[in-house]
């Protein structure tokens, strides 16, 4: 049911007295591990499903070649599905998986986790008191508590926020929340492994409210009765303690190997691209369109779908659209997309004028709820047709930029890309066409590889 791969990299040598550097990425389907040295080589990666989701998804097939199953089935039996014993497992089979002569010398750890995946756990034993909220659930019954008390456009006042989930569960719940603490999924998971519960990170806080800006949490937040809730923050890959010596025994790991602060999913894959200085941006082209760029500004704004989040004396602004390769998948096949795309001409303007969407409603440039898909005309020629959903999907990013610009952010430079749409070279060119900026594929795009960077970081934290 899982699986796991060391790919590639397991031989690279390492000399008498270095040390390497663990980092975990839990997403949502699995997780992964990468270990690096502090030049950033990798000396192994490997990757494993989560062994319920596995068994899930494999029934799911199953039940769709001899019965008809509905969708909503199958979302609702992922929610309800054991993911608190799914990710624990595969955290610990991660760590077996790491090269046994490799774990005496790692000198930290650092975990990443889907963004706004929400625990509630006993303060006192770090048992889970309610399945965790996943990271696209929304609690829409909170919603209009937390406008009430939120400022108008802040980051919270979305569904899918920590802040609604907490709200959601402190409503619709009369007892345990004495002992109670929120805590998010790579919080939990470095808890696993230091033991000291009630720690969290400013990345994965700012979706409860946390002010990066001010480093606190704002009065309006802690004037709340649920706010009794709210973990202490440090910045992402600072150093909480040192690895439990029952799992460093029992793994094989070193006595002062520390565990780190996390970050987000989508902050690690950003910091695995390297790119360190203001203008420079990652576009990530997979099921959607999700863009960040480094600014020396902060810019929040729900209205839409901006936010921002700290990265050290900077900001990492973006947002994301509902436009990606979600809606490729649904005209095309990978086959007809590789074979149609060679055929493109990307310095030749495309008169198509489309907004593709999967379904109704659009959140970044654009915030309209009912906004609806717009693919017609179909032209006779297939190659046209992806052309022009192609340069509509660019010209979505490039509204994006600008608005961003627009906004007071620093004005983009070059962009990195990251997922699937990367490997398309006629649509980078395309892109690069309508930006008027350089665009290139990111070498590295691994949320692991990010965390793995704060493991590093978090490290030389303490050798200072």
């Amino acid at each position: 049911m899982v699986f796991a791969s060391n790919e590639g990299n397991s031989e690279v040598g390492v000399q008498v007295g270095e040390q390497l550097y663990l980092g975990l990425d839990f997403g949502t389907s699995g997780a992964r591990f990468a270990l690096i040295d502090k030049g950033g080589t990798i000396h192994a990666q490997g990757k494993r499903e989560y062994p319920l989701y596995k068994m899930l998804s494999m029934q799911y097939e199953f039940s769709k070649q001899v019965a008809y199953i509905k969708e909503a089935s199958y979302r609702k039996r992922k929610e309800t599905m054991d993911w608190v014993r799914s990710w624990k497992q595969t955290l610990f089979l991660l760590l077996e998986d790491v090269p046994f002569h490799l774990r005496q010398i790692i000198a930290s750890i650092s975990i990443d986790g889907t963004s706004a995946t929400t625990m509630i756990i006993d303060s006192t034993t770090g048992e889970p008191l309610w399945r965790p909220f996943l990271y696209n659930e929304s609690c829409s019954d909170a919603l209009p508590v937390v406008k009430s008390i939120a400022p108008e456009n802040h980051t919270v006042c979305s569904g899918s926020s920590t802040l609604c989930k907490l709200v959601s569960w402190w409503n619709s719940v009369d007892s345990n929340k004495e002992s109670a603490a929120l805590l998010h999924q790579a919080d939990w998971l470095l808890w696993l492994l230091h033991g000291n519960l009630g720690v969290t990170d400013y990345n994965n806080a700012l979706k409860v409210g946390y002010d990066p800006e001010l480093d606190s949490y704002p009065p309006w937040l802690l004037s709340q009765p649920y706010s009794q809730l709210l973990p202490s923050v440090k910045a992402p890959g600072t150093p909480i303690g040192v690895l439990k010596e029952d799992i460093r025994t029992q793994y094989g790991f070193a006595k002062d190997c520390a565990v780190c602060t996390g970050t987000t999913d989508s902050i690690a894959a950003f910091l695995a691209a390297r790119a360190t200085k203001p203008g420079k941006a990652v576009t990530s082209l997979g099921s959607t369109l999700a863009i960040k760029l480094l600014s020396t500004s902060r810019v929040d704004d729900a209205r839409y779908g901006v936010y921002s989040h700290r990265l050290d004396d900077k900001w990492l602004v973006g947002g994301a659209s509902n436009t990606g390769g979600a809606v490729l998948r649904q005209i095309f096949t990978d086959e007809q997309l590789e074979n149609l795309s060679e055929q493109i001409n990307p310095m030749k303007t495309s008169p198509l004028d489309f907004y593709p969407l999967p379904t109704v409603g659009e959140r970044f440039p654009m915030a309209d709820p009912k906004m609806a898909p717009r693919l017609h005309p179909r032209p006779e020629s297939d190659v046209e047709y992806l052309h022009g959903i192609l340069e509509s999907i660019a010209r979505i990013e490039g509204k994006a930029y600008s608005l961003l610009k627009d906004l007071g952010a620093t004005q983009v430079e070059e962009v990195f890309t990251a997922g699937g749409g990367a490997k398309n070279e006629k649509w980078t060119k395309i892109r690069e066409r309508l930006l008027g900026l350089p665009v290139s594929r990111a070498i590295q795009t691994e949320a692991a590889y990010g965390a793995a960077l704060l493991a590093l970081k978090g490290a030389q934290q303490c050798a200072q």
